[in-house]
This record gives structure tokens, sequence and C-alpha cells, in this order.
């Protein structure tokens, strides 16, 4: 299906890409710690967002 170069620059470029995504993202760590402080509160409720859609849905269903 696909060639060896082909699967060599796929997994190459994943890999680099990875490594830049980490580097960037441990540069930034200070910066949305101080401007970022309620995330966890944030995925909390866009998580129970999601569940009560799903809940809504079933109930819904029936």
């Amino acid at each position: 299906m696909f060639s060896t170069g082909q699967l060599i620059f796929g997994l190459l470029f994943a890999i680099t890409f990875v490594v830049l995504i980490r580097l960037s993202y441990k540069k930034d760590k200070q910066i949305h710690q101080k401007h970022y402080k309620g995330k966890r509160y944030v995925l909390i409720g866009f998580i129970v967002f999601v569940l009560l859609l799903l809940a809504a849905k079933l109930w819904l269903k029936q």
C-alpha cells in the first residue's frame, strides 16, 4: 500500500512533530499556568456537558 520511502517519511514526520510540540509546550508551560488557571474546571464542565447530551439522547430514544 505504501512504499518504504513513504513509511520512513511518515515515521520521521510523526517523530519530529511530536518532539516539536513537546518543546513548544515545555517553553510555554509557565505562561499557561499564569494565564489559564481555571482550565481544569473548563475540562470538567465540557465532560459533564457531553455526558448530559449522551444521557438526554439515550433517555429520548426510549
